[in-house]
């Protein structure tokens, strides 16, 4: 079994970051590891949440595994936060991830056009270093502007798309994933592009509304998907059908979006999904 490590925050309500990543690659066939960045009360939609950045522990942990000679199939993170946790992280990818280890970097940052309240406006410069680590990138369009410079826009046309990609695997990364592109209005999709310069793009139909946690389900079924060996463009669209089975459900129970999308309900059709993806009837 090829073991991955997740590398985000954890939120004890509201399921988003570890509290998806965890359950989601474990479905899907892959152990596990988890490494928190800060632990929450809540996610941060929720008034009043309390949360402990775990810096302190980071380091302790990466020098336990270390001694312990624990190696990783696949590197994934997530939500950092904290410039000084990018500096940790980029540490740890040197220590444990071998020229053959894929890095899969989600820049979770931003969205709708502006920054996560409370983040440094120096984190989108700081997380372009991270990126110069990661094989695949998987930003949303929001996060993609804000590492590539780019003017962000609600609507987008091919050249946008295509130039986002380009400026994102200039910072280093083999493939670039960019989420929440809006070609047409009742369509929403996910472009990828790999260092051959050939852009994909695959569509869903849109389902308006806000529904928290759909980025990070998105990135931990990418690196679920990637990990297993699935190439980058079949990983996108098994994900991107997957949001789309799972929004569907949620929008079925409105008051269930607020603590997080009903990923649940819609595991074993990912399931099935993934299998026949890998020509197999069970992910191994």
């Amino acid at each position: 079994m090829k073991r991955i490590v997740s590398i985000q925050d954890l939120s004890c309500i509201g399921k988003c970051s570890l509290g998806v990543a965890l359950p989601v690659l474990s479905a899907m066939g892959l152990e596990c590891a988890a490494l928190p960045t800060a632990l929450l009360s809540a996610h941060t939609a929720f008034d009043g949440f309390v949360c402990r950045d775990m810096q302190e522990f980071f380091r302790p942990v990466a020098a336990h595994w270390r001694a312990l000679g624990v190696r990783f199939d696949a590197v994934s993170t997530g939500y950092l936060g904290d410039p000084a946790l990018v500096e940790l992280v980029q540490a740890f990818i040197s220590d444990f991830a071998s020229p053959q280890t894929p890095v899969i970097v989600d820049p979770v940052m931003a969205d709708h056009g502006r920054l996560y309240a409370g983040l440094s406006p120096d984190l989108p410069e700081k997380m372009k270093s991270l990126c110069r680590h990661a094989d695949i990138l998987t930003p949303n369009i929001t996060e993609a502007c804000l590492l590539t410079g780019l003017a962000y826009r609600e609507t987008h046309d091919e050249a946008f798309v295509r130039s986002a990609l380009e400026k994102l695997l200039q910072l280093g990364a083999q493939t670039a994933i960019v989420t929440g592109v809006h070609m047409r209005a009742d369509r929403i999709g996910v472009a990828a592009m790999d260092d051959s310069g050939e852009m994909s793009l695959y569509e869903t139909a849109y389902l308006p509304g806000v529904f928290y946690g759909t980025g990070d389900l998105f990135a931990s079924v990418c690196a679920g998907a990637l990990t297993l060996g699935l190439p980058a463009k079949d990983a996108a669209a098994l994900a991107a059908d997957y949001i789309y089975d799972t929004l569907r459900v949620t929008a079925a129970d409105p008051d269930r979006r607020w603590y997080g999308v009903s990923f649940e309900a819609t595991l074993p059709a990912l399931i099935a999904r993934l299998g026949r993806a890998l020509g197999k009837e069970e992910p191994q």
